[in-house]
C-alpha cells in the first residue's frame, strides 16, 4: 500500500531529448553530440521537461536548441527512460536526431557539448541509462531507420 508520500504514487516529470548525431566534417565517421551540465557535473544526452502542453518531440527538439545551438532532424523514437529524480519519478522520451546545423555558445545549463565516436560517448556518459541510448541509436541507424 502506498501513502501520499509515495514516489510510485506521484505522477512522473515529464521530459524529452534526444541522442543527437552527425557525420563528422573531417573524416565522415558517425559521432555523437553529449552535453555537460555544471549543476551536476554529469554527461549526457541534451534533453529537459515539457512545458505544459508540449507534446515530447516538440520539447525534445526545443530542448536540443536551447542546450547545444544545434537544429536536428527527428528520427525514430528510442527507449524511453524512467527513474527516480530528487525522489519523484521521471519519464524521458528520446528520439534518435541528425544535427542538421547551429553552433554552440555555453549557457546557464550546459557549458560543453562534445561530439564523439559512439565508443568514447558510451564511456564519458555519466548514468548507465544513458548509455543504452548508444546502442538503440546504433541499431535504427544500422537498420537504415533514419538516414546515415
Amino acid at each position: 500500500m502506498t501513502g501520499p508520500g509515495d514516489a510510485a504514487a506521484r505522477p512522473p516529470v515529464l521530459a524529452a531529448g534526444c541522442a543527437l548525431w552527425r557525420r563528422s566534417p573531417y573524416d565522415g565517421r558517425l559521432e555523437l553530440g553529449l552535453v555537460h551540465r555544471p549543476k551536476y557535473d554529469d554527461w549526457s544526452w541534451p534533453k529537459g521537461k515539457l512545458k505544459r502542453g508540449e507534446d515530447a518531440l516538440s520539447g525534445a527538439m526545443r530542448e536540443v536548441l536551447e542546450e547545444t545551438g544545434m537544429t536536428c532532424e527527428p528520427g525514430p523514437p528510442l527507449p524511453t527512460a524512467h527513474y527516480l529524480a530528487d525522489g519523484r519519478p521521471k519519464e524521458v522520451r528520446y528520439w534518435a536526431a541528425r544535427a542538421t546545423g547551429g553552433a554552440f555558445a555555453p549557457n546557464r545549463e550546459v557549458d560543453r557539448v562534445m561530439w564523439l565516436p559512439p565508443a568514447a560517448a558510451r564511456n564519458r556518459l555519466t548514468h548507465d541509462r544513458d548509455r543504452r541510448l548508444v546502442d538503440a541509436l546504433l541499431a535504427v541507424l544500422r537498420a537504415g531507420a533514419h538516414e546515415a
